[in-house]
């Protein structure tokens, strides 16, 4: 038996190295948002220019470069590759506490996404060789457990550090691991055969990048769950971005309070949605496949009000309360999601689809979302004289109602799932 190569002990521990990989990704992204209000006040900064740092010089090389790295870890080392990136990245958040000034912090987080880009689509791909096709599923999911991780760390670490001993320090003191994690990475993760649970070779010779956009957009669905997850995107990592300095600035808490606060929200609260996204689109597809994609659709439809009055109400515990609601019902997208494209792709097409999908992900979420709140939080301070509590309060809360976009496209994905599905198997 070929799976005798690697027991489960050893692949169970490849498992919880990329994990910890994907905590890190996330966390050397978060950090920025927990300690934006003290880089603004020192470095002098407008909403927008902070939006931009979060948004657009991060999130453009973070979704271009994810299909080409892709594609690379398609016919070399991956392990390799997850290794030198995440080298990359650490150094770069490292390289961020040195910044004096915004171009100099711009850079440093352009060379961040660089790095960031290299983490998923090798991961992905080892673990589906590490991992049989009955068990992939868990594994995936719980790889993404290292979203609401990562955003936990960032924060409670990011916010701690910050507030004791500065920003520029916390930078320091988060980036700096992460290079001893590529070291040990590169030492103990075995590189696994191509098809290796498949029990059969497989060609790394590539499809051209363009019939696999010919091929997965010409299906309905997965147009619409591209659409979907890239407003859901928008709103969620513009609010991820911005929140903390909304409840600094509309509660006057400390950054560690605040880094506490929303980290314990969206790490409990979202990883739970995260988790319980598979369940629950399993069971109820298995009836009919449209849940996959009702799931989400009403998950989001749910996530409005609540989202809404998260920027309404002025009792703080009450504001955070309300908040567990929205921070569970948007994770609901995440299992039938991937699950659903990977279902919909060819065989030989179904890492350059996923990185497809994650492309339309960061494009509309990671570049416009944080982007659009700082500018509309400015125009709003210089064209109707707004404070800047208000104005940012306002920026949020007009943002969240792009979820009912979110609702639209997955309820019109449900439409044509089935059918999609049943094309791609002919």
């Amino acid at each position: 038996m070929k799976d005798a190569l690697y027991s489960n002990t050893y692949k169970h521990y490849v498992l919880g190295v990329l994990v910890v990989v994907y905590v890190f990704n996330f966390i050397d992204r978060q950090i920025l948002a927990i300690l934006a209000p003290a880089i603004k006040d020192e470095l002098l900064l407008s909403d927008t220019q902070i939006g931009a740092l979060s948004g657009v010089a991060f999130g453009i090389f973070y979704a271009t470069l994810g299909i080409p790295i892709a594609r690379l870890a398609d016919r070399y080392s991956r392990v390799s590759i997850i290794s030198i990136c995440l080298s990359i990245w650490s150094l770069m958040t490292a390289f961020s506490g040195l910044a004096t000034n915004f171009v100099q912090l711009l850079i440093a987080r352009i060379g961040v996404g660089i790095g960031e880009a290299g983490g998923s689509p090798p991961s992905h791909s080892l673990l589906a060789d590490y991992f049989a096709p009955g068990k992939r599923a868990t594994a995936l999911g719980i790889y993404a457990l290292g979203v609401p991780i990562g955003i936990l760390f960032g924060n409670l670490a990011g916010g701690w550090i910050g507030e004791i001993f500065g920003w520029r320090q916390a930078f320091f003191l988060v980036g700096i691991p992460g290079v001893l994690l590529a070291v040990i990475l590169k030492l103990t993760v075995k590189e696994p055969p191509r098809g290796y649970t498949e029990e059969k070779p497989t060609d790394t010779s590539t499809v051209p990048f363009r019939t696999v956009l010919k091929t997965m957009w010409g299906f309905t669905s997965f147009r619409y769950i591209c659409l979907g997850a890239g407003t859901q995107a928008f709103v969620g990592y513009g609010a991820i971005a911005w929140m903390p300095s909304f409840l600094v600035r509309a509660h006057d808490l400390s950054i560690g309070e605040v880094g506490t606060a929303l980290g314990l929200i969206i790490g409990i609260f979202g990883g739970i949605g995260t988790l319980l996204s598979g369940v629950i689109g399993d069971r109820l597809g298995a009836k009919d496949v449209k849940y996959y994609m009702l799931v989400p659709a009403y998950g989001f439809l749910i996530a409005v009000p609540a989202g809404a009055a998260v920027f309404l109400v002025d009792e703080l515990y009450l504001v955070l309360a309300i908040y567990t609601i929205p921070a569970f019902m948007v994770n609901l997208y995440t299992g039938p999601t991937f699950a659903m494209t990977q279902s919909l792709a060819p065989l030989a097409m179904r890492a350059a689809a996923s990185a497809l999908l994650l492309f339309m992900i960061n494009i509309i979420g990671l570049v416009f979302g944080p982007t659009t709140v700082g500018i509309i939080s400015d125009l709003l301070q210089s064209s109707i004289q707004m404070n800047d509590v208000e104005s940012l309060q306002m920026a949020l809360l007009a943002c969240n109602f792009v979820y009912l976009l979110s609702f639209y496209y997955y309820f019109q994905a449900s439409r044509h799932l089935e059918a999609n599905l049943n094309s791609s198997k002919q």
